[in-house]
């Protein structure tokens, strides 16, 4: 182990010195003294004057050459705003590609252009915005070089223009709606293409199709003829006005009247630090989680929705590996009412940035849960050219509260805490990666093996991926307020893909695919593995197609029942052993009927058979109305007390986009094996930029449309005030 971190800090040792790869690519952006309208037409003397950037690189399905489709991008700015203009040249632009008109929309289905900012030039953190051709907008967070959120939401202004041989976008950016250093008159730039009906996907500063366009590894250099004007004094407060109602129709109780008010607010402290505020949050508006048939032996994960958390979120959230998180916001206010918050996150210079975060939950007498304090404190060094480390410390409290004061009923713990330290590679040209990370949790009665050491480390070009991971887990481990489904464990997995590609021919590239993870309990003795083996297809259209075979083996660590419905439970201790193929077949996106299927079969626990079958069904009448439909079907045959077992999870879905800021989503989830029947309805007003008027009806019933369980209403009404 410790020589894979030695390793690890050599790799990255080698770049220390190593010159930005696109460092040639240089765009000039110069000050106007005119004003600038956004609407679609470039008829301002900014745009006349402003220096181009064209002459795009193909990024796939090749990366050899000049791009088909041609793109002109203009920047300017004046001391409020950043402005950016694209022409995006077509055959025919009025024969374009798109879902719908919906922010944040799909990347690889959706004809685009995206801007790629890295405003500390250090290739490691920015923002992304963009539109689809229809004009939808897209937002979000760049983090750990090529990694994005589209969760994170604020205020910008665009329009979107068609003509016969072209399609134009033009947007204004104010200076308070991203964070830079003040005085640095150099940023990473990039621009990227998507026209999925030739199909092409290019960008102005050359990338290796390996790579995603979000790399900020491979972004080019927007130089300033002055230092970006100081953002200033940057409050904006959103309040928000809330009523509902609510009624449980299985305990028939008396509808239950909800009148809500709180507010958010953002405070700039610097230009590249932001203070959030929030009292009395209220996240009602949030799109419902989507249901999935459960048939896992630990807790099941879903992402952070809530807006309060997501900007600079990888500070906190990204910390560790996916199946070990020292901290996960969903569980502040899960189910309890958030008091109140602060967060403070940013970066202080191009090489510290700093996430602090303290939130307070009120008490609930009926379950004798107390008030409970969580503070998370987060910095994060950068080493060499583009690697860093990070420090966490996660602090949950109860607050004024001891468990003998409240017999009869569950007992809490006073606290819980975790301190963790990482190390993240990333080479120049972002071939290797890796991280190798350290935790130790604190708890009442629990001060032996509860440590975290996991470590992976990946290399990637055109035709290999190459990684290896290894992760050891304590028995005693708790992070009560991460995600850490599984402790007392030793985990490693290595995984390998090499890529073939043809010359000619519908197929762009092929291989094989191979996989295994071990799972060992603390004295070394095997407790699972499964071992893949598969072979992928990639079309030039941008369809793909995968088969697969699997080999697993389990030996439980505690009763488990195989379909998750209370039936029976398998004993500690027994084995199991199958063996299951699949396949995976994604359609081109361009089509306006797309669809996924998916399916697998073979053994299953306790000598049993599973059959699983998979689709997501969708089309579009752009760009207002966009239909889908999700389904899984399970199959599952085992000896008694079991039986066989038949699981449905429906979803339809259909979503009305009148405009850029008006819509309506319709969300049905069918699940057997919950037992229920949910339908959402969530209708948005966005009548100013990143201030709306939500409407949102949720229905839960089964086994029919008439049983109905619980219902819920409610009017919420959000204003953006600077």
């Amino acid at each position: 182990m410790k020589y894979l971190i030695l390793f690890a800090f050599l790799l990255s040792g080698f770049s220390v010195f190593a010159q930005k790869i696109n460092n040639a690519y240089n765009l000039r952006i110069a000050e106007t003294r005119a004003p600038v309208v956004v609407d679609g037409l470039l008829d301002e003397d900014a745009w006349k004057n402003a220096e181009p950037a064209k002459n795009f690189f193909m990024v796939g399905p090749m990366d050899t050459s000049f791009a088909k489709v041609l793109t002109e991008v203009r920047m300017s700015y004046d001391k409020d705003n950043l402005y950016i203009s694209a022409v995006c040249y077509q055959p025919n632009a009025r024969s374009y590609a798109v879902e719908s008109l919906r922010r944040d929309f799909a990347f690889v289905k959706n004809d685009n252009f995206l801007l790629i900012l890295d405003p500390f030039d250090d290739q490691t953190n920015g923002f992304t915005f963009g539109v689809n051709a229809a004009g939808a907008q897209w937002d979000g967070l760049i983090f750990n070089s090529n990694g994005y959120d589209l969760s994170w939401d604020n205020k910008w202004y665009s329009e979107v223009k068609h003509y016969d041989d072209r399609w134009v976008f033009e947007a204004s950016i104010p200076f308070n709606s991203i964070r830079y250093k003040k005085g640095i008159k150099t940023w990473g730039i990039n621009f990227s293409r998507m026209d999925i009906k030739v199909p092409e996907k290019s960008a102005w500063a050359k990338i290796p199709r390996q790579f995603n366009v979000a790399s900020l590894a491979y972004t080019g250099n927007l130089l300033w003829d002055n230092p970006p004007p100081d953002a200033g004094t940057n409050v904006s407060v959103i309040p928000y006005v809330l009523s509902g109602l609510t009624k449980n129709y299985q305990t028939n109780t008396n509808t239950i009247f909800k009148k809500e008010i709180g507010a958010d607010a953002k405070i700039g402290i610097t230009s590249s630090l932001n203070l959030d505020l929030t009292i009395n949050p209220d996240f009602s508006q949030i799109e419902v989680d989507r249901q999935v048939t459960n048939l896992d032996r630990f807790e099941l994960f879903f992402p952070e929705r809530r807006q309060f958390f997501l900007e600079n979120a990888d500070l906190f959230a990204n910390f560790g590996y996916s199946t070990i998180r020292p901290f996960f916001s969903r569980r502040i206010g899960l189910g309890v009412p958030i008091e109140f918050g602060a967060r403070l996150s940013g970066s202080l210079d191009k090489n510290w940035r700093i996430g602090a975060m303290d939130m307070q939950t009120k008490s609930m007498e009926e379950t004798g849960l107390p008030a409970q304090n969580f503070a998370v404190l987060a910095l994060q060094r950068r080493v060499f050219s583009r690697s860093n480390i990070r420090f966490m410390f996660v602090n949950k409290q109860s607050v004024n509260y001891s468990p003998l004061e409240n017999p009869g009923k569950p007992s809490f713990n006073l606290y819980n805490r975790n301190v963790g330290l990482e190390y993240n590679l990333a080479s120049s040209n972002n071939r290797w990666v890796g991280k190798s990370m350290f935790l130790k949790s604190f708890s009442p009665q629990k001060n032996s093996d509860d440590l975290v050491h996991a470590a992976n480390l990946q290399y990637t070009t055109k035709k290999w991926l190459i990684s290896w991971q290894h992760e050891s887990v304590g028995e005693n481990y708790t992070a009560e307020v991460g995600y850490v489904p599984r402790t007392d464990y030793f985990k490693i997995n290595p995984k390998l893909i090499y890529l073939f590609f043809p010359k000619a021919g519908k197929v762009l590239n092929h291989g094989p695919v191979v996989s295994s993870t071990y799972f060992f309990n603390r004295s070394f003795r095997r407790t699972d593995n499964e071992t893949m083996l598969g072979y992928k297809f990639t079309q030039r259209s941008q369809s793909t197609f995968e088969v697969w075979a699997s080999d697993n083996y389990i030996r439980l660590q505690r009763p488990f029942d195989p379909v998750n419905t209370g039936k029976g439970s398998l004993a500690t201790g027994t084995e199991h052993v199958w063996k299951a193929g699949g396949f995976n077949y994604a359609s081109k996106p361009q089509k306006m009927y797309t669809y996924n299927l998916s399916g697998q079969y073979g053994g299953y626990f306790a000598n049993g058979n599973r059959l699983n079958l998979a689709g997501d069904l969708g089309y579009r009448f752009q760009p207002y109305v966009n239909i889908a439909m999700s389904t899984s079907y399970n199959h599952i045959v085992l000896p008694q007390t079991w039986g066989v077992t038949n699981f449905w999870l429906v979803g339809p879905r259909t979503d009305f986009t009148f405009s850029n800021k008006l819509f309506l989503t319709t969300f049905v989830q069918y699940n057997n094996q919950q037992k229920n029947i949910n339908l959402n309805t969530r209708f948005q007003w966005r009548y100013k930029p990143a201030s709306d008027l939500f409407l949102v009806f949720t229905d839960n019933y089964y086994p029919s449309p008439f049983a109905v369980r619980n219902r819920a209403l409610v009017l919420k009404f959000t204003y953006w005030w600077n």
